[in-house]
């Protein structure tokens, strides 16, 4: 029932009461941790896939801290429908996106609350054909679930997740147990150890799994949408050797029941680490050619640290974030570089200080403890931040620092006071300096990250390499030479891209040896750099069509077709069933070469046109429907569908793309025949999409 309705029943005593109470709501936020701590949350959630929202009940054990009247849980989208017990001395209201309950709350004293509520929420719960999942990040866990907004507050969470049977769902903790029926199937899962609300998550659909063990015996469930099992092995190539390294070197077992992964379409992050159950965007389900190219292995170690720094030891506040993102950061590039070298970890490094040292420069730095940092801050700038500081204390010291600090502080919330000082009581020396250079400052200290760099002997021979720049061809055609005689694919990339702008008479020998290499990432940066493709080169250049690297075959084939227009048909015949990556980048931007060379396959351009109308649609992820829309506006292709599938595009809960659709719909909106298709489609949209549509016509 309606909660106002609910209200009008309640004595008028207590009404009177609850009324003053919510006149002072506004007041009482910020006391919130310290008057009460919620230890419990059992939840049965019943996700109603044609009406996008939830059913669900939800029990509360919680401790008072301090005697007050009333407390709240956050629940800004969900619709409070009765208290299960009436009777009880708590009162349950639903006033400024939060479930109040109001009671003569005594200190010391745990209490019990349990309610049915139903939700439709704007954000953190999504609804596909055949998918349902949630995104938590933050603080808006709250939109399914009435929770605590605030990390600071940890929670046990056991939920009960009822389903159509024939749907999987992955959520967080141990599943206890499956019960089935005809129509529907409960899930129960159980967390041990508390956690903070935006950690928690769920994820429904067709869905199996394959079941590794790590070393230390913790269950490794790795999830793959049913029909996409021929890419298993390369989307989660190495999973077992990431969780065994960075176990053995973060030395602290993993804190968790077991550990799940599972992909997501149309997800908006590469990853997120809810507790047990890591969910990534199914852009990374690659095949053995698309893992050259893009794979999953930084995104799969970044998520998994975290199930030791955020997940077991949280910050305190958005000042302490980079005890989240640069540990993760740091540990992930860790694991890649027992993966794919040393070599590869100062690389990372490298290009990371370039973009950090640049945007110091420009007056751009960023504090590591500013909460409002970005991205690149704390990720880049934190993950340097642990390298230097690795490199101040020695290995020893760091790890036994980290490890402390960790088990000391498990399952609660630190400031980045607290790492340093347990660093500095095994130092034994002041952190000072560090904490001024990293934590506090936000000029980006180069000078410090070159002179570690240059520890390594492939960067003082990379730098060598970079010092040839200004120089003659002539003067270094004979170190160019010897480098692609190397093994280091970073240095002769670095070769190659020396070459461009040289005339051909002068590094055709060198191009050639560079090709002979067979090396899939110099042979790359030949593609990159080579927009006129000299005749001498021909034959050679077109060898990249075969690359094992999707990005090589999409740049080498639009080149072939640029430069020798006589042998397009030949080109297109030869990349006519090549896919591409997940977004089937190399077969959209196909069509579109099919498309505009007039002679080539005329009887099937409208069964081409009909393809890439088809990938615009929102059957496809937004990735793919990105680049259709692309294309179809270089070749004006819109009709009644394609734009009826932009303007749904305009509505996409992903911000990027929904902003992408947008400028795109205000560009046609400028032209007078697409204002007149888009007025006549109006009357067919919903209304959101109408609201939407018409505020746009109006401003154009």
């Amino acid at each position: 029932m309606k909660i106002n309705y609910w209200i009008e029943f309640l004595p008028s005593a207590v009404f009177g009461r609850i009324f003053i109470l919510l006149c002072c709501i506004n007041a009482s936020y910020s006391q919130q941790i310290e008057k009460v701590d919620f230890i419990n949350v059992k939840a049965r959630v019943k996700p109603v896939f044609k009406e996008k929202k939830v059913k669900a009940s939800a029990s509360y054990i919680f401790k008072i801290l301090k005697k007050c009247d009333s407390i709240y849980l956050d629940a800004p989208d969900v619709f409070l429908l009765n208290s299960i017990d009436l009777n009880s001395e708590i009162k349950v209201v639903s006033k400024n996106k939060k479930i109040w309950l109001f009671s003569n709350f005594k200190a010391n004293k745990t209490y019990q609350i349990s309610f049915n509520y139903e939700a439709t929420p704007k954000k953190a719960l999504y609804f596909f054909n055949n998918q349902i999942w949630t995104q938590g990040q933050g603080k808006d866990t709250s939109n399914w679930l009435p929770s605590i907004n605030d990390m600071n507050d940890k929670i046990k969470f056991n939920i009960c997740y009822i389903i159509p049977s024939e749907k999987t769902v992955i959520a967080n903790g141990e599943l206890k147990s499956i019960t089935k029926n005809e129509k529907f199937s409960e899930w129960n899962y159980e967390m041990t150890h508390p956690i903070s609300s935006y950690l928690v998550a769920f994820a429904v659909g067709d869905f199996s799994k394959k079941i590794k063990e790590s070393a230390t015996g913790t269950s490794i469930e790795l999830y793959y949408p049913t029909n996409d099992s021929l890419y298993f092995e390369p989307t989660y190539r190495f999973s077992e050797r990431i969780f065994n390294f960075l176990e053995n070197e973060i030395d602290v077992k993993y804190p968790w029941e077991n550990y799940k992964q599972v992909p997501l379409h149309d997800f908006m992050y590469a990853g997120m680490e809810n507790t047990t159950a890591t969910f990534f965007s199914d852009t990374f389900i690659v095949d053995s050619i698309g893992f050259n190219d893009k794979n999953y292995v930084n995104v799969n170690a970044h998520e998994l640290a975290h199930h030791w720094f955020g997940n077991l030891v949280t910050e305190h506040s958005g000042a302490d974030h980079w005890l989240h993102e640069g540990f993760a950061s740091y540990y992930a590039l860790l694991a890649e570089k027992d993966i794919f070298g040393e070599d590869y970890y100062y690389w990372k490094l490298y290009q990371s200080s370039e973009q950090l040292k640049y945007l110091s420069e420009e007056g751009k730095g960023e504090a590591l403890n500013d909460p409002k940092a970005s991205s690149i801050t704390f990720y880049d700038k934190g993950a340097l931040a642990l390298h230097i500081l690795r490199e101040i204390v020695g290995d020893e010291v760091f790890k036994e620092g980290v490890k402390n600090y960790l088990v000391k502080n498990q399952f609660q919330n630190v400031s980045i006071k607290d790492f340093l000082h347990e660093i500095e009581f095994i130092y034994g020396k002041s952190l000072s300096n560090f904490d001024r250079d990293w934590i506090k400052q936000t000029k980006f200290p180069y000078e410090e990250v070159y002179q570690s760099l240059m520890k390594s002997n492939f960067m003082r021979d990379y730098f060598n390499v970079l010092s040839l720049r200004p120089l003659s061809m002539s003067s270094k055609i004979l170190d160019f030479d010897k480098i692609l005689d190397s093994s280091n694919y970073f240095l002769s990339q670095e070769v190659v891209f020396q070459l461009q702008n040289e005339p051909i008479s002068s590094t055709l020998p060198i191009y050639k040896k560079a090709f002979k290499t067979n090396d899939i990432n110099i042979r790359q940066a030949i593609a990159l750099s080579m927009n006129k493709i000299p005749s001498e080169l021909k034959t050679d250049y077109e060898s990249l069509l075969d690359d094992k690297s999707y990005v090589t075959q999409e740049i080498a084939f639009g080149n072939l077709c640029a430069n020798f227009y006589l042998d397009r048909t030949k080109y297109l015949d030869k990349m006519d069933t090549v896919i591409g990556f997940r977004d089937k980048n190399i077969r959209q931007f196909w069509l579109f070469m099919a498309l505009i060379t007039e002679d080539y396959n005329p009887k099937k351009k409208g069964a081409y046109i009909n393809e890439l109308k088809k990938y615009s649609s929102s059957n496809y992820g937004y990735t793919v429907r990105e680049k259709a829309f692309e294309h179809l506006g270089y070749l004006s292709l819109w009709d009644s569908g394609t734009l009826n599938n932009l303007i749904d595009a305009c509505q996409h809960h992903y911000w990027r793309f929904r902003n992408f659709s947008r400028k795109l719909l205000m560009e046609l909106c400028k032209n007078d025949i697409y204002k007149k298709q888009l007025i006549l489609l109006n009357d067919t949209l919903d209304n959101q999409a109408q609201f939407f549509l018409n505020k746009i016509l109006k401003e154009n």
